[in-house]
């Protein structure tokens, strides 16, 4: 113990130097994760592997935002092959699912009332979707990846503030499971800032994992176990053994298209999160972007246009996803209708350099056709954690991984949370006999807003390896820092930094306590709904320059959460 608060301690004051390194780098969302990843890099291991280790210690350190029992969307880059791959590790809807699954008297049923208990938990993918990849593209024995993991869990390691109040703010749902209230309200209190919490039934499923690989989860005494809980609990699902044992991962073409002089790279459907972040930044195409840099004077008059052009590009795009994006797989999606550069460009002329939309309508993309469809309502999305690598040999990964809301569905089996990842899905299929196309559906992957983005050079090369923790905001988060990093030149720490600006749906979002939020009056004149919000963003990020001198990093760790870049 005494070992991991001094590495705590040694991390902390290596975060506070700027992020800079010229071989390898990992940013993540706790500095033990980060150092694991670190420590597989000096072993000989590959992005890819340094993402894996680096997760499955996120899983122990911050079990409220990911985990085992959740799911994951990568973006993997081999530099040797020249080739970007998707891999979908996303949860499934269990075989027996009702359409109705999320209404009540034929009315939606309240967020909290649907996440908590058994009848959210998807198949959980993310384990699937790692050692898949692990087989192809990994360099060190799997087991290994798992060390650090388990020896955190063993030996427990001290509380950040920052989980210290989500437990206590989470204390009553956490409170109603066995498990979970044995692990963070032992003798009935929260565990406070500084306790040290040690998992040993996680440490014991890792150690599973490291000897069985996923069937460890998926197969045997673990799955029933996941099973059994999912459909005894007060409020029941529908999880059978023959759904984990049967559970998928997809390895899928990554969603790309021009951005100025460089390439971007997101994820398909079931993700939202690529589609919008593109069409965002396509939109934003049209305008002189570099010359709002806020850094620049009249610092304030900058600031409100490029706030005003990063929402109404983000509330144009919304409501596109809002009405086609779901999982492709069981529903058509007219994907390249929607990245078309002139079906784009007829969309960018809807912004007022001026004044906002009252209320953005979803466009009519080409190859649209078939049954017409309804919007979907906003409801909440919440949870999740990012991590980026790049490796010596130039691989980069770029990790989201979420187990949905804060502790997912406080469902607890072998000291690893459960996601509620199904209400992800619209609680309403249809809506005046219009489908929704995010609809709950039996086998089905739950429309996601993870974005985790590779943006590309003229040269082919990667220059910057992101995403964001943040729900349905994750997309603004995003879209927002690649403004930044590319039009703006900021690097990595300073872009992650900034007051967050973003749309969430028709809501134009400012953050609270920042320099965003005095720009509410102005906007608000020029019609937009406006909220002033705390935001709690999980940008990780790394920059990769390249120059006479060879090939340099820089990385971000964004400040609301406990996350640091680490390089060599």
């Amino acid at each position: 113990m005494i070992r991991l608060v001094l590495l705590l301690l040694l991390v902390a004051l290596a975060a506070s130097a700027p992020a800079r390194a010229q071989r390898q780098m990992v940013a993540a969302a706790h500095p033990l994760a980060a150092e694991a990843g670190m420590a597989m890099l000096r072993a000989g291991g590959t992005a890819l592997d340094a993402a894996i280790a680096t997760q499955a210690v996120l899983a122990v350190v911050e079990p409220q935002s990911s985990g085992l029992g959740g799911g994951a969307l990568m973006l993997h880059w081999d530099a040797g092959a020249r080739r970007l791959s998707a891999w979908d590790g996303r949860e499934t809807a269990p075989a027996a699912l009702p359409s109705t699954l999320f209404l009540r008297d034929g009315q939606p049923m309240g967020f909290h009332e649907a996440a908590v208990g058994g009848r959210a938990v998807g198949v959980p993918g993310a384990l699937r979707m790692l050692e898949a990849a692990h087989r192809e593209q990994g360099r060190l024995p799997w087991a290994d990846l798992l060390v650090p993991a388990i020896a955190i869990a063993e030996a427990g390691f001290p509380i950040t503030a920052r989980l210290a109040a989500q437990i206590a703010g989470d204390a009553e749902r956490l409170r109603r499971d066995p498990q979970a209230r044995a692990l963070f309200l032992p003798e009935g209190r929260p565990l406070a800032e500084g306790a040290v919490l040690r998992n040993p039934a996680l440490a014991a499923t890792l150690r599973a994992v490291a000897e069985q690989g996923a069937d460890a989860l998926h197969r045997g005494p673990i799955a029933a176990e996941i099973a059994a809980a999912v459909r005894a609990s007060p409020n029941p699902g529908f999880m059978t053994t023959d759904d984990l044992a049967g559970y998928e991962p997809r390895r899928r073409e990554a969603l790309c298209a021009p951005y100025r002089i460089w390439t971007l790279c997101g994820f398909p459907p079931p993700s939202s999160g690529g589609a919008t972040v593109l069409q965002i930044l396509a939109l934003l195409a049209h305008q002189d972007m570099a010359a709002l840099d806020p850094r620049g004077a009249p610092s304030e008059a900058r600031a409100l246009d490029a706030a005003h052009l990063l929402g109404e590009a983000g509330r144009v795009a919304f409501a596109d996803r809002n009405r086609y994006l779901a999982d492709g797989d069981h529903v058509p999606v007219p994907l390249p209708g929607l990245l078309d550069p002139l079906y784009l460009t007829i969309r960018a002329q809807l912004i007022d350099r001026d004044r906002a939309q009252a209320v953005p309508r979803a466009g009519n993309p080409p190859w649209a056709g078939g049954t017409p469809l309804a919007s979907q309502p906003p409801q909440p999305e919440n949870g999740t954690s990012h991590l980026s690598v790049v490796d010596a040999a130039g691989n980069a990964v770029a990790l989201t991984t979420t187990i949905e809301d804060l502790f997912g569905a406080r469902l607890m089996v072998r000291g690893m949370l459960l996601n509620n990842q199904l209400t992800d899905f619209s609680f309403l299929p249809e809506i005046e006999g219009r489908p929704v196309a995010n609809r709950v559906g039996p086998g089905k992957r739950p429309r996601s807003s993870m974005s985790p983005t590779i943006v590309f050079g003229a040269d082919g090369q990667p220059v910057a390896v992101l995403g964001s923790a943040g729900g349905t905001r994750i997309i603004g988060h995003v879209a927002q820092t690649l403004v930044a990093l590319l039009d703006w030149g900021m690097e990595p720490q300073a872009a992650v930094a900034l007051p967050r600006i973003g749309a969430a749906n028709a809501m134009l979002e400012l953050e609270a306590g920042t320099a965003a939020a005095a720009l509410a009056p102005a906007l608000q004149a020029r019609g937009f709904p406006v909220e002033v919000r705390i935001m709690t963003s999980g940008l990780h990020a790394i920059r990769i320059l390249r120059g006479p001198d060879g090939v340099r990093l820089q990385g971000g760790a964004d400040p609301r959460r406990d996350g640091v870049a680490l390089g060599e």
